[in-house]
């Protein structure tokens, strides 16, 4: 009993290493589209006097949301095929992600990938956002950075804060390939 156990704690420290190889593999190759969900953010939704102009009225990313974002922009500067451009959603904490990891030069921002007001608004980003996606014939990455809520209406998954996904794209459906999870 007690080696099962071993053999299945064993198995479930290696799969996510896999996993991030993977993702790794993938970059390393360029052409990839990545959705990544903002870095650490304390908190739940914004205040009630949120504006999309002031980030004083907005959840922020924290001391330790900063430090990952930095991190992620250098483990994917050493790890995978060059940055060709990032697109943000408007909101401080997505804008903050993208600037932190990538610098301000390839950041570019895109509304669509901001939380939506309602489902209707929601089922006009998902066009906005796949035909992006579908339009994209780069040799670099193209990493864009949005909100949980955005993830899960495209993939129909969880994703943690910094964590991305490298996307398999074909028409409408799209689902991640791999995941590198940055701590």
């Amino acid at each position: 009993m007690f080696r099962l156990l071993a053999v299945i704690a064993l198995l479930l420290g290696v799969l996510p290493a896999q996993a991030t190889e993977a993702g790794w593999a993938l970059l390393r190759n360029g052409g990839q589209v990545v959705l990544m969900r903002h870095a650490i953010a304390p908190g739940n939704g914004d205040p009630a006097n949120f504006d999309i102009e002031n980030c004083g009225t907005q959840r922020n990313l924290s001391e330790r949301g900063r430090l990952q974002a930095r991190r992620i922009g250098a483990l994917i500067e050493a790890r995978a095929a060059p940055v060709e451009k990032v697109l943000t959603s408007r909101y401080c904490r997505a804008r903050d992600t993208a600037t932190q990891a990538f610098g301000a030069d390839p950041v570019e921002i895109f509304e669509a990938l901001d939380l939506p007001a309602d489902d209707a608004a929601l089922e006009q980003q998902k066009a906005e956002i796949l035909k992006r996606i579908n339009e994209y014939t780069g040799s670099g990455n193209l990493i864009m950075i949005t909100h949980l809520e955005i993830i899960q209406a495209l993939i129909g998954g969880q994703a943690r804060e910094g964590e991305a996904i490298i996307l398999s794209r074909g028409g409408d459906n799209l689902h991640a390939s791999a995941r590198i999870k940055f701590n």
